[in-house]
């Protein structure tokens, strides 16, 4: 199996429906070991979701804010295990300011808590985690594509795009510790997250229209082989990349429909597609 015998920690499971939750069950089916991490009134929301997993795993306290927490978390995972093969960051969040237009107008305060979730958490754990990861392990971060504005997204674009670089910049000081370090851009899911973010529905045109390959916003499992694919031992090249799981919707211009870009249309002079 891909995962066999490969001891994981994922952030960020909060339903069923998450993409990290699909992480964890895939990771699962082949052969690896989990351990699940949550924080106040949402770890008993990861705990209800743990119990639907094939073999529930345990989960830890981690506030990825907290530096106490952190090195707690550090501690446990080294007394069980001893070294750790795979780190699955799959944590984000923006205050409602920073969303749904608010761009202009969210405070400094609420655009710093985006930040610090969603950016520089993930080389404070990167770095915290870098001794039990030391020699093949991997760091994987979940991604939205930052390469353009896109509606409602606003500071958690920046986060996003803030992210990208923060993995250029981790893979380089983890690297010669024999870490990998990666992101999976991934395309719009219908998870509790997005649901959230007002002018989403406007990724589902987008996606309908310009994922070359098609793209099911319910099927998060796509994305979950993406992630376990870079946490097994079948990359062992590849670091500071972003890996987009989103159906080739970044490698299609803004304007081209789905069939053109496959070549399968029979008139290219066709309508064109919805732009986003």
């Amino acid at each position: 199996m891909l995962l066999d015998g490969k001891r994981l920690l994922i952030t960020g499971v909060l339903d069923p429906r998450s993409i990290a939750f699909s992480a964890a069950r895939t990771a699962q089916e082949q052969g690896a070991e989990v351990v699940l991490t949550g924080f106040g009134r949402g770890r008993r929301l990861t705990e209800r979701a743990a119990a639907r997993l094939p073999h529930p795993p345990d989960v830890i306290e981690l506030d990825v804010t907290e530096p106490d927490d952190v090195a707690a978390a550090v501690a446990e995972i080294g007394e069980r295990w001893g070294g750790l093969d795979g780190l699955l960051h799959a944590i984000g969040f923006a205050p409602a300011s920073c969303l749904g237009g608010g761009f202009l107008d969210a405070p400094w305060e609420d655009v710093a808590t985006a930040l610090q979730v969603s950016t520089y958490s993930y080389a404070a754990l990167g770095s915290a985690f870098a001794d039990l990861l030391a020699d093949g392990g991997a760091v994987v971060g979940l991604d939205f594509d930052a390469a353009v504005a896109w509606p409602g997204y606003d500071w958690m674009g920046v986060a996003k795009a803030g992210l990208e670089s923060a993995n250029r910049y981790l893979a380089r000081d983890l690297g010669p510790r024999g870490i990998r370090v990666n992101l999976v851009a991934a395309g719009p899911l219908h998870t509790i997250a997005a649901r959230s973010i007002d002018g989403f529905t406007q990724f589902d045109d987008v996606w309908n229209e310009r994922a070359p390959l098609g793209w099911d916003l319910r099927d998060p499992e796509p994305v979950a082989r993406t992630i376990c694919a870079l946490l097994s031992d079948w990359m062992p090249a590849v670091t500071g990349e972003i890996v987009h799981a989103d159906g080739g919707v970044h490698a299609v211009g803004a304007g081209v429909p789905a069939d053109v870009a496959t070549g399968t249309a029979a008139d290219a002079t066709g309508t064109d597609a919805d732009a986003g």
